[in-house]
């Protein structure tokens, strides 16, 4: 619909997809209600393996429209499979190459989007030469986390990224933070309070349906498991093993009719599927490839317990907010979370499933057995799911917020602007 002040936006996200993906679709539902708002959107992305047009880069630049999105795909690969190295390689190609673009769209907001911290230096660079306003959303803190996890070791690199993070910072008219401890860490930065916003990551709650049914395909076991599923990253960050060494005491229990579904890909896969063979969990565990959104959809409400799992970081229990967390909220799926933070803080307010202390196989077993057992409870965690998502969730609403701010940001922005420098968009 027209909108008076309609805005051009420059949307810089590397890992950009649609639901036709097998990964986060934040940035394209954004997008969507960006238009629907009256602005125009241009993506700027790279080669995402299970993102929506992964290979549809044929040269330097793809250009093309879905939804009423203009693309600019990058051909710049990246996958979850890669090494920290090839990481930061693509990283810095698709900075490099996004900063061009951004430079001569005559954009009103570029608004970039994290992971990674470098979307920021086109987001800064491109804003800078166009006159534009820049806004940065914060997904995960780096150099933080790499830092945390042990992959980010170098103290040269390190200077460099806490450095970046600051420049970057400081260039942002205003910042969106996903999680709590996001917010945090970039208010310890010395960004006021002011200037930062929390929007999580937030439930799709037409395309996730809460279903009776429940699968039929051999591959998520017998039609009477209970199934347990996680969804995503099979990465370092994720701490899977401790689902594989939960899997190992049901078996040293003789407990049957339990299988953990582990959905996605990752760097950590192949070595997890060998772990699982080695201690013959063949029975209790199935491992499945990314599938695009659309048809995950259909598939995650079947389950009976979604899995929110992360390594025993600190910086993890605030400081992130996981796709698919919202994802099983909307599904009416119980949640069993193995790490402490405001997620499990939420789920034992709004009793919708279970947080258990982290590396404790035991307890995460107990709770699996608990939550099989009380039939009477397992629905109603499951309603009180659905409920959070439907009253603090929903994507339309927290949209709206993102839609205001950037709003607020441009008309700020473009009233502080001398007119000898304002353009018309």
């Amino acid at each position: 619909m027209p909108c008076a002040n309609a805005m051009h936006i420059a949307y810089i996200h590397q890992h950009f997809s649609t639901k036709q993906g097998a990964t986060g679709t934040r940035s394209y539902e954004m997008s969507r209600r960006l238009i629907d708002a009256g602005h125009r959107v241009t993506m700027i992305c790279g080669n995402y393996t299970v993102g929506h047009q992964a290979n549809r880069s044929s040269g330097p630049v793809s250009e093309y429209e879905v939804d009423g999105i203009s693309v600019k795909q990058i051909a710049v690969r990246y996958a979850n499979e890669m090494s920290f190295t090839q990481r930061i390689v693509s990283f810095f190609r698709f900075a490099r190459g996004a900063t061009k673009i951004v430079s001569k769209l005559n954009a009103d907001i570029v608004f970039a989007t994290s992971t990674p911290l470098t979307v920021g230096i086109p987001g800064m660079k491109g804003a800078k030469k166009s006159g534009a306003a820049f806004v940065f959303e914060v997904r995960d803190l780096w150099p933080e986390l790499p830092i945390a996890l042990g992959v980010l070791k170098n103290p040269v690199l390190i200077w460099y990224t806490r450095r970046l993070e600051r420049k970057i910072y400081r260039a942002a008219i205003h910042i969106i933070a996903l999680a709590p401890g996001i917010k945090e860490g970039i208010c310890n930065a010395g960004i006021p309070e002011s200037l930062v916003s929390i929007i999580p990551n937030s439930s799709d709650l037409d395309l996730f349906q809460p279903t009776d049914a429940k699968p039929q395909d051999p591959r998520y076991g017998s039609p009477d498991d209970f199934r347990l599923v996680f969804t995503g990253a099979h990465g370092l960050a994720n701490g899977l093993d401790a689902a594989i060494d939960a899997a190992a005491e049901i078996k040293r229990r003789q407990l049957s009719g339990i299988r953990f579904i582990f959905i996605g890909q990752g760097n950590q896969k192949k070595r997890l599927m060998a772990r699982s063979r080695e201690e013959k969990l063949d029975d209790y565990i199935s491992w499945i490839d990314s599938m695009p959104k659309q048809e995950l959809a259909k598939l995650l409400p079947q389950m009976d317990v979604g899995l929110m799992m992360l390594s025993n970081i600190p910086s993890f229990y605030y400081g992130t907010s996981p796709n698919k967390f919202f994802d099983y909220l909307a599904c009416g799926l119980p949640v069993l979370n193995n790490y402490p933070g405001w997620l499990a803080d939420m789920i034992g307010e709004h009793d919708c499933g279970i947080a258990v202390n982290p590396d404790d196989p035991n307890a995460f077993v107990d709770a699996i057995v608990h939550l099989r057992e009380d039939k009477q409870r397992l629905v109603q965690m499951g309603h009180n799911a659905r409920k959070l998502a439907q009253d603090k969730f929903s994507r339309d609403h927290l949209a709206g917020q993102l839609v205001s701010i950037l709003e607020e940001v441009h008309s700020a922005h473009h009233q502080a602007q001398p007119n000898s420098l304002r353009t018309t968009h």
